[in-house]
C-alpha cells in the first residue's frame, strides 16, 4: 500500500462523492480544503490530514485514517475516515432538508395516482 493517494480518488472511494470526476469537479471548484488550504485533484493525501467537503448546504470535516483507492461499502468507510463534521452543521442540513417538503415514510412505496393528486392540492401546484 503506498503512503499517499490522490485526493479525488480518496473522495470518490470513501463515499463522499458519488462519481471521481464529481469529485475532481468539486476539487477545481474549490469545494474542497485541504488542511485550510484549497485542494486539486491531482494533489496526494496522507493518513491524518484533514479535509472540508462542501455538498450543497452542508460541510462535512473528515480527517484521514487510512488509504484506499477502490471503492469500499458503506460499512467499511469508517475505516478510512473520522468524521469531524459539528453536530450542529448536521442537525442545520437536516432541517433544511425537512423544510423542503413532506417525505414518504421509508418502505410505503411510491405514491398512488390519488396520492399525487392531493399533494399537489396540498401543495399548491
Amino acid at each position: 500500500m503506498s503512503d499517499a493517494v490522490r485526493i479525488d480518488k480518496w473522495l470518490w472511494a470513501v463515499r463522499l462523492y458519488k462519481t471521481r470526476a464529481l469529485a475532481a469537479e468539486a476539487c477545481r471548484a474549490g469545494h474542497v480544503r485541504l488542511n485550510e488550504h484549497p485542494a486539486k485533484p491531482a494533489r496526494e493525501i496522507r493518513i491524518g490530514e484533514t479535509l472540508s467537503v462542501r455538498r450543497e448546504d452542508l460541510t462535512r470535516t473528515v480527517r484521514v485514517t487510512g488509504l484506499i483507492e477502490d471503492r469500499v461499502g458503506a460499512a467499511r468507510v469508517p475505516e478510512f475516515l473520522e468524521d469531524l463534521t459539528p453536530p450542529e452543521e448536521l442537525a442545520r442540513a437536516r432541517e433544511r432538508a425537512e423544510a423542503i417538503g413532506p417525505r414518504r415514510e421509508p418502505g410505503t412505496g411510491r405514491p398512488t395516482k390519488r396520492e399525487r393528486r392531493l399533494l399537489d392540492i396540498l401543495l399548491g401546484s
